[in-house]
């Protein structure tokens, strides 16, 4: 199982939206390093939904339901279907993230600006049990 982050700004798309649909087609993503991460996911992965923007807060975890298809008219994209696995106890701000030096490596603050994003392993664990 891979481990990611799906970041989606909560007044478009929110934690709540997922929770109340039961699932979702996670499309619209327009860069390429993130559609390749998209390709790579596989069923039973997991990711944290990551509030952007205003709230800067990882707030649930979801897991892949199908994986990648491509997404638009012209099939360079791409797409995977989530659903919502449970909201986080605590939401992980985004100052939380940065102040644990354990997670300094993470993707997501090393590269800031894409929507999709690996977590290694024990940054996942370290992620949850700030969750707790």
């Amino acid at each position: 199982m891979a481990f990611w982050v799906l970041r989606s700004e909560p007044d478009a798309y929110s934690w709540d939206d997922l929770v109340r649909d039961g699932g979702t087609e996670w499309n619209g993503v327009r860069n390429y390093t993130a559609r390749n991460f998209l390709k790579e996911m596989a069923v039973g992965d997991q990711a944290l939904f990551y509030h952007s923007n205003t709230e800067k807060a990882a707030v649930g975890i979801m897991e892949v339901t199908r994986a990648w298809q491509p997404d638009g008219d012209d099939g360079k994209w791409a797409s995977v279907a989530v659903k919502a696995v449970r909201p986080l106890a605590h939401p992980v701000t985004l100052a939380a993230i940065k102040a644990e030096p354990k997670l300094a490596e993470l993707m997501m603050l090393k590269q800031s600006r894409l929507s999709v994003s690996k977590v290694e392993p024990a940054e996942w664990a370290l992620l949850l049990k700030m969750a707790e």
